[in-house]
């Protein structure tokens, strides 16, 4: 029977993305046309789209699973800021549980992709559509190489970012860098019980392209009491429980002004900065697969 269910929601998952990945091409084409006023309803429709297509998955699985959702923290979001959202990172299935809190919620989530995931059938050109930032992050063995190209992909990213001036957004990232895994744990030889290492590069990369127009930081922790499920236990209903909490952080001035790749000690400032948050999620989640294990 789990395989049964699995098989049905993905097929209605798969019957949910063509019925709006269609409409969401034709108005993307429109978008093209050189009519400014046409283009901005057309990127208004591109969100209503998404969302639709997020609300029907959230349907999928409210017909198909049996989840509990223990979640605090989003009552009181504005849905029009621009948000900088940062999550620790488990499955795959954390983009769909983030997707599923926050969707009307706040702006759309926008992430932040590599420029070779534009080429992934079908979803690539609907992330394009709909303004994710694809960049193209030169690595310092490159820049070492090449130093003229110094600089070249954060300022391409914010001009990638530049029309988000203009319309409440919410850029996610994954901090981590990474799904956490125990071998992965073990390997860095991390500090945290139940976190990888922080990247803070990331975090400067989005802060220095971004920084003037990001207000706040909604700092999201994930816990699945039962373990990390894979997006296949999600489909099979092996996923019983989620508890999702939501801090709001303001983002200090400081952050946004100072050189990640050339300054030491700035480079070290945002690091603790990173740092004490993920010792904080660090005792949260802690706290929860306590609390959930004595329930």
């Amino acid at each position: 029977m789990a395989t049964l269910r699995g098989i049905l929601t993905l097929v209605l998952m798969g019957l949910n993305l063509l019925f709006w990945i269609i409409p969401l091409y034709l108005v993307a084409l429109l978008r093209l046309l050189p009519v400014p006023r046409l283009r901005v309803a057309c990127a208004q429709a591109l969100v209503r789209i998404a969302q639709n297509w997020i609300a029907g998955n959230n349907l999928i699985f409210r017909l198909t699973q049996d989840i509990h959702w223990d979640v605090e923290g989003v009552e009181a979001l504005p849905a029009r800021d621009w948000y900088l959202v940062v999550c620790n990172h488990q499955s795959w299935v954390d983009i769909l549980a983030l997707q599923g809190v926050f969707n009307r919620r706040i702006p759309f989530l926008k992430f932040f992709l590599k420029q070779q995931l534009i080429r992934v059938p079908l979803l690539g050109w609907a992330w394009w559509a709909l303004d994710f930032p694809f960049m193209k992050r030169h690595s310092r063995e490159h820049l070492e190489r090449h130093p003229e190209a110094r600089g070249q992909d954060l300022e391409a990213t914010r001009r990638a970012c530049e029309h988000f001036r203009h319309k409440p957004t919410s850029v996610m990232n994954f901090v981590e860098g990474t799904r956490f895994t125990l071998e992965k744990h073990a390997a860095q030889d991390s500090p945290y019980r139940h976190l990888l290492k922080p990247r803070a590069g990331g975090i400067a990369f989005v802060l220095g392209a971004m920084g003037d127009i990001l207000h706040r930081l909604l700092d999201v922790t994930i816990v699945y009491p039962d373990g990390a499920p894979s997006f296949w236990d999600l489909c099979c209903g092996r996923l019983r429980k989620i508890i999702v909490r939501v801090q709001v952080r303001e983002i200090p001035a400081w952050t946004t002004q100072g050189d990640y790749q050339e300054d030491e000690a700035f480079r070290a400032r945002l690091q603790a900065w990173l740092g004490e948050m993920w010792t904080a999620k660090d005792a949260e989640i802690e706290r929860l697969q306590a609390r959930a294990a004595s329930a």
